[in-house]
């Protein structure tokens, strides 16, 4: 694997280990999608660094599990700012 590759996959995880962000955040802060993202955290960093990847799958799933909720709130706010217009 390519040196940069490794560099951006542990410095990806590193930032969700610490913020929490979602997969989709993370690649608008690094200015990759979010496919380059999840793959990154999910596939690449097993192998590079196995205790990280088992911190960042904990939050993954974490956002997984309340993605639906975000979701929601997000098409309130929406049909509440069109409300107010």
């Amino acid at each position: 694997m390519k040196t940069y590759i490794e560099t951006r996959a542990r410095a990806l995880g590193e930032h969700i280990a610490a913020t929490g962000d979602t997969v989709r955040t993370a690649g608008e802060k690094f200015g990759v999608s979010k496919s380059t993202v999840h793959k990154d955290v999910t596939e690449r960093l097993r192998d590079i660094d196995a205790a990280l990847y088992a911190k960042v799958k904990e939050i993954l799933d974490i956002n997984l599990s309340e993605r639906h909720l975000r979701g929601g709130n997000a098409t309130k706010e929406k049909y509440e700012k069109a409300k107010h217009h």
